[in-house]
């Protein structure tokens, strides 16, 4: 081979890995930024709506009973309401959607389906990106029992506090969301939480599970649940 010819084949192999390692940032670029800016944007989308609902439904303001009303079938890929989970920052809030698909996890918290609505008898059960689209349960080892985490759906406050560390267990084990889950603290049937994300932290080989009992509700009219009282 001649010179010219191995300049030729080095110059364009040196091209060619420029190329690669452009692609290479700019895709971190978008899983690391784009992505997440995205999320913040969806969600702060969600939320806004939801406020701008319940400002319309005359109920968000009136007096309830202590024991609220059983709340409306959720509607596919909406949210119905907005978390907040003191232990993750302050001014850490989430929208929960119905439903865990790809698009419904891009825009916030997803509520599976087949589990039971907010507050009542059954097991509430939420899953949320760990990395990328907004990182909303990067922090989720930090979870601690009697950790308050504190739902919203326009009328009425539920509480519920967190019962163990992190679980980690895989994908298959889908008995983490059954109304009284085996592996969790509960031996009896009652109204309970369960917060579902990936593990590792960059990987998606197993899930980290967290595990809640609803402590207390309260009507909106009355202000903000003491868990969430600055």
């Amino acid at each position: 081979m001649s010179v010219v010819s191995v300049r030729l084949v080095v110059r364009t192999f040196s091209e060619l890995c420029i190329t690669v390692g452009a692609l290479i940032v700019l895709f971190v670029v978008y899983v690391l930024y784009w992505t997440g800016v995205k999320a913040d944007s969806a969600a702060n989308s969600q939320i806004s709506a939801l406020h701008h609902q319940w400002a319309r439904t005359p109920a968000a303001g009136a007096p309830q009973h202590p024991s609220p009303p059983a709340p409306a079938p959720y509607t596919g890929g909406k949210s119905f309401a907005v978390m907040y989970i003191p232990r993750l920052g302050e001014d850490w809030h989430k929208p929960v959607l119905e439903g865990t698909g790809v698009k419904d996890l891009q825009k916030g918290l997803g509520h599976y389906a087949s589990t039971a609505r907010l507050g009542q008898p059954g097991n509430f059960s939420v899953a949320g990106h760990r990395r990328t689209y907004g990182d909303p349960f990067k922090d989720f080892p930090e979870l601690r029992p009697g950790d308050a985490v504190v739902l919203t759906d326009g009328t009425t406050w539920f509480t519920y506090r967190i019962d163990n560390k992190p679980f980690r267990t895989l994908p298959s084990d889908v008995g983490v969301i059954d109304p009284v889950p085996a592996e969790s603290p509960f031996r009896s049937p009652g109204s309970y939480l369960t917060l579902t994300t990936c593990d590792p932290e960059w990987g998606s080989s197993h899930r980290l599970i967290a595990w809640g009992h609803l402590d207390s509700t309260r009507p909106v009219a009355q202000g903000k649940p003491q868990a969430l009282a600055s």
